[in-house]
């Protein structure tokens, strides 16, 4: 069966200073990486393999998206930055 993974990018700086962020591209603050990696370690626990990824051209967005994929022994599928225009990449492998 397929489904659908919706993550929402991490804390980012201006969220930490309880600022509106909107379509600034504020970087993820420290424990924005550290929600990533740790919704990486979830989806990895809970047997999930991804076919492609897509983000938004955002740079909390892309960390968000990336930081989990590290997680993955798989490497290598489409991973989609989706703005004025698409570009696609490879998925980062794991470390």
């Amino acid at each position: 069966m397929k489904k659908l993974v919706l993550l929402r990018h991490g804390e980012s700086t201006w969220n930490k200073e309880n600022r509106f962020t909107g379509w600034t591209d504020v970087d993820l603050s420290e424990k924005g990486r550290e929600e990533a990696v740790e919704a990486g370690r979830l989806l990895l626990r809970e047997g999930f393999v991804f076919d492609v990824a897509f983000t938004s051209v955002l740079r909390r967005a892309i960390k968000t998206s990336g930081l989990p994929l590290r997680k993955w022994t798989s490497c290598g599928y489409p991973f989609i930055i989706a703005g004025g225009s698409t570009s696609a990449t490879t998925a980062p492998c794991r470390d």
